[in-house]
């Protein structure tokens, strides 16, 4: 085994405004790192304020990768994402530094675990997303019990474990294999079973919902107030964002193109950002609850002042000595 071989990186991840990328950060200082950025959004050009990209004095601090090389529109894919990052990840560890693969997009980043199992998709996030949002319309109009049966038809096993009624879990059972040509079944499997690289994935998560709530009410109000209606205005005049377009369909941006076209007030856009942006939150979660290769920091005190980010980055720095070390345990330390 080489020296780079040798390297453990580092996953960060979990829901909007838990303080990934300020963990991320610390830790590059830290460790001597460079961070890889594994958000779907943050890879266009020009969307800055929207998908809450590094600032300049951030990226003075440490080098990051894989941010603002794409126009808005351009369509790519988890294959061609885990494509580029892992010749990042490769030249990182080449020049003996560790790799901090850091974003919000769960695919991207289980797809660099697992070693680009599912690179043979050709479907964007954002692509997945409006799949998603297809399949739950259709248990709208036809019911849940047709959307069940499309289920059974391509994964008899997850079906049987599956109640009709859960539409949301059914339809992501869907989503998979429409996105992937893989099964939700298999997808698992692979997921136990697969060969993963050397990484300690380390998630940052709130326990209570309220006070994910005030963090991400906190981080909609900074948006708007550092000029986020302005920059989408320019994007949207320059026809860069539009429904059809894959930029188009990110949070922050979205919400404003029926009050540009003067369908709704500011108010009404601004408001569906912020619900939008929680039910996001949501979803990143449940992407990362039951994958038994995170390990957990909980993040509440962070909001509420009585726990700092130096703090968090001490047990996030523990956790990774601990793997270095070979506990292969799953540390979940209580940061309450």
């Amino acid at each position: 085994m080489t020296a780079a071989e040798e390297i453990r990186e580092i996953g960060i991840c979990g829901a909007t405004a838990t303080g990934k990328s300020a963990l991320a950060i610390l830790l590059a200082e830290r460790l001597g790192g460079e961070i890889v950025s594994c958000d779907s959004m943050q890879i266009y050009k020009g969307m800055d304020i929207g998908t809450a990209k590094p600032t300049r004095e951030e990226l003075a601090r440490v080098p990051h990768h894989m941010i603002g090389f794409l126009d808005p529109g351009t369509a790519y894919s988890c294959a061609q994402y885990v494509q580029d990052a892992q010749k990042v990840i490769d030249d990182i560890k080449s020049r003996g530094k560790i790799p901090i693969v850091c974003g919000g997009t769960g695919l991207y980043l289980e797809s660099i675990y697992y070693r680009n199992r599912f690179s043979d998709s050709d479907i964007s996030p954002t692509e997945a997303s409006a799949k998603r949002d297809e399949l739950l319309s259709y248990a709208r109009e036809f019911g849940n019990d047709a959307l069940h049966r499309r289920l059974r038809d391509i994964d008899p096993e997850a079906a049987a474990a599956i109640h009709p009624s859960n539409t949301r879990r059914v339809a992501r059972a869907i989503e998979i294999y429409e996105t992937t040509g893989v099964t939700k079944t298999e997808w698992d499997k692979k997921s136990r079973n697969g060969e993963h690289v050397n990484m300690t994935v380390i998630m940052l998560q709130y326990k209570e919902r309220a006070s994910q709530q005030r963090a991400i009410k906190v981080r909609c109000r900074k948006m708007i107030e550092d000029g986020l209606e302005h920059e989408v205005r320019e994007l949207y005049n320059a026809g860069l964002i539009t429904n059809g377009k894959t930029a188009g369909q990110a949070i922050g941006y979205k919400e404003f193109i029926p009050y540009f076209s003067g369908m709704e007030s500011v108010r009404a856009a601004q408001d569906k950002f912020f619900h939008a942006t929680c039910r996001y939150a949501k979803h990143q979660e449940t992407w990362f609850r039951h994958k038994e290769y995170v390990n957990r920091i909980y993040v509440d005190d962070v909001i509420s002042g009585k726990l700092t980010m130096e703090e968090v980055a001490d047990m996030a720095a523990a956790m990774y000595s601990e793997k270095r070390d070979g506990d292969g345990g799953s540390k979940q330390p209580d940061a309450e």
